[in-house]
């Protein structure tokens, strides 16, 4: 058969013809082969939608886990617990302790990773040449505040070691003047529960001011390791915690704005909240810390530091102080925001405020002493102090400034080495905001001498 008839043939005949020829021509094995085929590509489409479903289905799930767990979280910390019988506790053994970390309860592995190699951390002021990475004796993660976590581990379960046993009373003292609803009433701390006869009338403090000593109380103990998840006095700092962030308003400002000088409260809180937030990183804690530290921001003057209010176009030394360390805090907080240029321009003024020649910081002028409220001038020279050359050093340190290195820092720190704690009523030398601003500064300088 020549092509062209064959050609002429094959347009003769119709698609089915052809199909049918063919099948009937082909093995049999075949046809079953590529019938088979046909359903399994035909089973694989549907199977694929149903695979698609089904994962759609694992995210909503996922997703509602995940919003659960959060909830989870905040009904653990409003739920009440159970009283627990206090345990008369005998005056602590004053001696040193080896510490053991695999008892410690942490809620956040991935956070603790972060923390580096403990043995690398002292609880020690002046151990070794090089500056610390801790605020206080205590310890958060990632350098802020505390510095390590590991350092309040030690705290809390190391009782008996230097200084633990004055701790181990004024956290004592601290909680027994706690109020009911989990704060310190600065004009009626004693409260009813006077029990060592020593709370004086005069002693009391302003009423506006519950909100900074309370959040100064809770930094005692989270300095001293105790969280409300675990420790000695969970229910503390529990009503603590709870206590502050209900202060805290839609701005995210701790306390009421009804004193001038509200900042000291608000930042003090915010500090408090951030280091807890290093110690137990849950999301409630995280979102009341943010939002203080929003505010912190939202105060400060622009290119400058802070005073009374929201960008009052005026500064000091020591309001700016306790905003820096609540920045610091944050800063080593995970998850936290803190913008970069905050602690710069606090730096800014530090350096505006310290005298080249004496390495001294002003209050409000430059290289000048601290001042006192009216009445208290007489009592407590301000040339027995150096707390705000304290402040100075410590916000260097906070801000970059290596205090082995920075000539300002050096003569600071000489100024403080000369004016050493004394308890002296005559010289009116008991300036306890000098002696804590001393000690923390101190502590970050390091050295041996």
């Amino acid at each position: 058969m020549s092509y062209e008839m064959y050609r002429q043939q094959f347009e003769q005949e119709s698609f089915n013809d052809i199909m049918a020829d063919q099948l009937r021509r082909a093995p049999w094995l075949l046809c079953s082969a590529v019938l088979h085929l046909i359903i399994l590509v035909i089973i694989g489409f549907f199977m694929g939608d149903d695979s698609d479903k089904n994962r759609e289905d694992e995210m909503t799930m996922e997703m509602d886990e995940n919003l659960e767990e959060e909830e989870e979280i905040i009904e653990e910390e409003e739920e009440e617990e159970e009283p627990e019988e206090e345990e008369q506790v005998e005056d602590p053994v004053v001696e040193d302790q080896e510490v053991d970390d695999h008892d410690e309860d942490d809620t956040n592995e991935e956070y603790e990773e972060s923390v580096g190699d403990e043995d690398q951390i002292s609880d020690k002021p002046f151990d070794g040449t090089n500056n610390n990475d801790a605020i206080g004796l205590g310890g958060g993660a990632g350098g802020g505040f505390g510095g390590r976590r590991g350092g309040r581990k030690r705290a809390r379960r190391g009782r008996g070691g230097r200084g633990q046993k004055a701790v181990d009373y004024g956290l004592e003292w601290l909680a027994k003047h706690q109020s009911p609803d989990g704060s310190w009433d600065a004009d009626n701390f004693e409260n009813g529960k006077c029990v060592d006869k020593k709370c004086l009338a005069n002693s009391k403090g302003g009423a506006l001011n519950d909100v900074g000593v309370t959040g100064l109380s809770l930094l005692a103990f989270l300095g001293a390791g105790e969280s409300h998840r675990s420790g000695d006095y969970k229910k503390t700092v529990k009503g603590a915690y709870r206590w502050l962030r209900e202060q805290q308003d839609a701005e995210g400002c701790f306390g009421p704005k009804t004193d001038k000088r509200y900042t000291y409260n608000h930042a003090i809180a915010a500090l408090a909240m951030c280091e807890l937030y290093q110690m137990v990183p849950q999301p409630p804690i995280k979102r009341a810390a943010q939002k203080g530290i929003d505010y912190c921001i939202q105060c400060q003057n622009p290119y400058k530091a802070w005073r009374y209010g929201e960008q009052p176009a005026d500064n000091d030394t020591s309001v700016t102080g306790w905003f820096v360390m609540a920045l610091k805090s944050a800063k080593g907080a995970k998850g936290l925001k803190v913008p970069d240029q905050s602690l710069q321009w606090a730096l800014s003024w530090i350096e505006e405020m310290t005298d080249e020649e004496t390495g001294r910081t002003g209050y409000i002028e430059r290289g000048s002493l601290p001042v006192r409220e009216e009445g208290l001038v007489d009592a407590f020279p301000g040339a027995e102090s150096e707390s705000l050359t304290a402040v100075g050093i410590l916000s260097r340190v906070f801000a970059g400034q290596n205090p082995t290195e920075h000539h300002m820092i050096k003569l600071g720190s000489t100024l403080l080495e000369k004016k050493l704690p004394q308890w002296d009523t005559a010289k009116g030398s008991i300036d306890m905001y000098y002696w804590y601003y001393g000690t923390l500064a101190m502590f970050q300088v390091g050295g041996t001498s």
